[in-house]
């Protein structure tokens, strides 16, 4: 296997792929924090409806979310037998809001839309401002951010596949290690963490390749299980935060 050119250029390509790395990661993480749906009470719904802030919206029984790699997981609204009782919604800034349409405080039903479609009157009020503000034929795929996040995810996917398995030998773990650790781990943390601390990113591995070619190195089961355990973790301290900070900060349509 490579490893690596040496010299001055070879540094400065290894630290302009480590650069875009980085930034790719920011930029998949970023919108999918920004894009992540955020519940909203009914009122808020009827007030983005009547002003006409609904860019596209959607009906749905309950959220499927998808944490699979690449890393940056998706949250899916899924069909019911009827339209609701959850009620989405995407505002022109990119956001995603969902509400309950079964928790109202009042509402008048009025006959504009066929309430047998509906999973309530909830739903038959929110149907029916939709209609009254001429935003019908804007159901639809909520998700406008898929293709930037499956871009960004399966780009960095590759460009991780490539350097573990064909670039200059790791020195803190075996490439297996790596290979795990970077795949397993949530939101793409692993790689990260392959980037500050392995070879050929780090100065500090190089200098103990340098130093120590037999330096003891951690195995691929050991990445496997970090990744596993990184996952549970993480979800764990995820829902903490969702509960202290809430939905604005933390948010977690299936929490």
């Amino acid at each position: 296997m490579s490893q690596g050119l040496p010299g001055v250029a070879s540094a400065r390509w290894w630290g302009a792929v480590r650069i875009t790395l980085v930034l790719l990661w920011l930029l998949g993480a970023a919108t999918t924090w920004w894009t992540a749906p955020r519940q909203g009470d009914y009122d808020r719904a009827g007030a983005d409806v009547a002003a006409g802030r609904v860019v596209a919206y959607q009906w749905g029984g309950r959220w499927e979310v998808d944490r699979s790699p690449p890393w940056f997981g998706s949250a899916t609204l899924s069909a019911s037998g009827s339209h609701g009782p959850l009620f989405a919604w995407r505002t022109p800034d990119g956001r995603v809001h969902w509400t309950d349409t079964d928790r109202f405080a009042e509402v008048t039903t009025t006959g504009a839309v066929e309430q047998e479609s509906y999973s309530g009157p909830g739903a038959v009020g929110i149907a029916q401002e939709l209609r009254a503000a001429g935003l019908e034929h804007r159901a639809g795929d909520l998700d406008a951010s898929v293709s930037v996040l499956g871009g960004t995810g399966v780009l960095l996917a590759v460009v991780a596949l490539v350097v573990v398995v064909t670039g200059p030998a790791p020195v803190r773990g075996t490439r297996w290690y790596w290979f795990w650790l970077i795949f397993l781990s949530p939101y793409g943390l692993g790689l990260l963490l392959w980037t500050a601390r392995e070879r050929p990113w780090s100065r500090s591995a190089a200098a103990v390749a340098a130093r120590n070619p037999t330096y003891p190195r951690d195995r691929g089961v050991l990445g496997f299980g970090f990744g596993i355990l990184a996952s549970v973790l993480l979800g764990g301290v995820l829902l903490i935060l969702h509960d202290v900070l809430g939905d604005g900060w933390v948010p977690r349509p299936d929490g």
